[in-house]
């Protein structure tokens, strides 16, 4: 395969379930499944609805990216799915909450792997700052991705600590790490 890779400027997001770990050792590997398996369908066809491409899922992780011109979809689209997927997590009577940390940087993207089967993926120190995005809960936002913000949802957020992250204004202070 003639790999073709190339640079790009992207919203580069890591959702992760809080309390998942915890939550999953008192099912039933079957009904943990079933609520990942519903848990990935919900994240990718709102990512993709919003102009996103989900890179790849692990456990209750995601890495997914949308182009320099999707922030505002990206980001709007996490504040929603956060609230959908709050709701499938409490309907199910797990105590899971979504949590999304988001950073836009350049990343160098295409197809990566074995020879036999390369897949999709994005490469560089900007997706390595976005997973080290210290978060305290809910949607965290660097201070590149909130700079591309409109202004309208600038407001949902407010300035948190050094290094500059955004939280949402909306996150209930129960649910921010100590």
């Amino acid at each position: 395969m003639n790999a073709i890779r190339s640079e790009a400027s992207l919203l580069i997001v890591f959702t992760n379930l809080s309390r998942f770990s915890a939550q999953s050792l008192r099912q039933n590997d079957i009904e943990t499944a079933d609520v990942i398996d519903a848990y990935y369908e919900q994240l990718a066809t709102a990512a993709e609805a919003a102009g996103g491409r989900v890179v790849k899922f692990i456990g209750d992780g995601a890495l997914i990216v949308f182009p320099e011109d999707a922030v505002d979809r990206g980001v709007d689209m996490l504040l929603k799915t956060k609230a959908s997927i709050d709701i499938l997590m409490s309907g199910r009577g797990w105590e899971c909450r979504f949590g999304a940390r988001a950073h836009l940087g350049t990343v160098v993207a295409g197809p990566f792997g074995s020879p036999a089967g390369k897949n999709y993926d994005v490469i560089g120190k900007a997706v390595n700052e976005t997973a080290l995005i210290d978060y305290p809960a809910g949607i965290t936002l660097s201070a590149e991705a909130f700079r591309k913000l409109s202004p309208e949802l600038q407001t949902r957020f407010k300035e948190n600590t050094q290094p500059m992250t955004y939280i949402r204004t909306e996150d209930p202070q129960s649910f921010r790490r100590k």
